[in-house]
């Protein structure tokens, strides 16, 4: 699929209310390079790359002076996170306003909680280490879960690099040549 760069004009993003938000925005077309801009903007922002696992993105934004984003998707989409046991829906389109370590104003993004969806309106990292995320619900009740269970699978893949663990696949290599 091609994909493209581009940013909203002044003159055309001023025409109508939604646009003026947008207006000055790079924005990016494509599922690849759509894809690979959320994780930039994520990990720029100090979140791991898997805290919005949003699928066949088409479009997303970001106006860097005012800190708009938005993510627009072929279709909603809703995702279970294993680590926490929240299941997450995520709508066509999620919009925030972001700053190092926090998104607010969120839309488009709700958590089920026991029968009910409850909108999310922010997100922030959280602790001394900002090893925790803050989500805060739209009634300023929220709950923190541990970062970590939000890592995609790259960083978990980096995380057993580190700790010195194989990566799986090579600890049967080794195995395999050891038993030669």
């Amino acid at each position: 699929m091609a994909s493209s760069l581009t940013t909203v004009p002044t003159a055309t993003a001023a025409a109508g209310g939604r646009r003026d938000q947008r207006e000055g925005a790079e924005v990016i077309t494509g599922a690849e390079a759509c894809f690979a801009h959320s994780k930039e903007m994520l990990r720029a922002l100090g979140f791991p790359g898997g805290v919005m696992p949003l699928r066949g993105l088409e479009e997303c934004g970001w106006v860097r002076e005012t800190g708009f984003v938005w993510m627009r998707q072929k279709a909603p989409y809703e995702h279970y996170f294993r680590g926490t046991g929240t299941r997450v829906r995520y709508d066509a389109e999620v919009t925030a306003y972001v700053e190092d370590g926090r998104m607010k104003r969120m839309t488009g993004v709700r958590s089920k909680q026991v029968m009910l969806w409850v909108p999310i309106v922010e997100m922030s990292l959280d602790g001394e280490k900002r090893d925790r995320i803050y989500f805060k619900s739209n009634v300023g009740i929220g709950r923190s879960f541990p970062a970590a269970a939000f890592a995609d699978e790259e960083e978990e893949e980096k995380k057993k690099e580190d700790s010195g663990k194989p990566a799986d696949g090579e600890e049967k290599k080794e195995d395999a040549a050891a038993s030669k």
